[in-house]
C-alpha cells in the first residue's frame, strides 16, 4: 500500500510555518480489503490552530466525535472474489471503528461495505476507479471525480 508522504504544518511559537512531520504514523489495514491513513484530527470546530502536536496519531474511530473533523487518505483494492470472507473482515472492521449503525441485512445484500455515519464525508478519486454504492444505485466514480455523502447509507 502507499506510503503517505503529505507534510504537516503547525505554527512555530513565533508564528513561523514549519513542516514537523513527513509521513503520517497513523494508518490501518486490512490486507486486499482496505488502507487508509488519518492525515489530521480536530475535535472542535472551528480548528483551535493553538494545539500542538498530531491530534491525527490515535485516531481509530469511523467518525469524529462531537463537531470534529478527520481528513484521511484511503485506498480501497478491487473486491475480493471470497464475498463471505469480505463480510466476515468488513463487519469485523465495523466493530473496530466503532461503527454507530451497525449494517442491516439488507444493507449487506446490497453490498458487504454499507454502512452509515453522521459525517458529511466527502471524497475525490486519485487513481483507479470505484462503485459508490448507495441504497438506490450505484455509479463509477473515475480519476478527478468528487462524492459528496451526507450522513446516508453508501458502501
Amino acid at each position: 500500500m502507499p506510503t503517505v508522504k503529505a507534510g504537516r504544518h503547525w505554527p512555530t511559537k513565533d508564528r513561523k510555518s514549519a513542516v514537523i512531520l513527513r509521513d503520517s504514523p497513523n494508518h490501518q489495514e486490512v490486507s486486499g480489503l482496505y488502507w487508509r491513513s488519518t492525515l489530521w484530527a480536530a475535535t472542535e470546530l472551528p480548528a483551535d490552530n493553538t494545539i500542538e502536536g498530531d491530534r491525527a496519531a490515535d485516531v481509530v474511530e469511523r467518525e469524529p466525535a462531537g463537531n470534529g473533523i478527520f481528513f484521511r487518505a484511503d485506498e480501497i483494492p478491487p473486491n475480493m472474489k471470497d464475498t463471505q470472507k469480505r463480510t466476515q473482515l468488513l463487519q469485523e472492521l465495523n466493530k473496530e471503528v466503532q461503527e454507530k449503525y451497525p449494517p442491516t441485512p439488507a444493507d449487506l445484500d446490497r453490498d458487504p461495505s454499507m454502512h452509515r455515519t453522521d459525517t458529511c464525508d466527502m471524497f475525490t478519486v486519485a487513481y483507479g476507479e470505484v462503485h459508490l454504492v448507495t441504497d438506490t444505485d450505484e455509479i463509477l466514480l473515475k480519476p478527478g471525480d468528487t462524492a459528496v455523502v451526507q450522513g446516508v447509507n453508501h458502501g
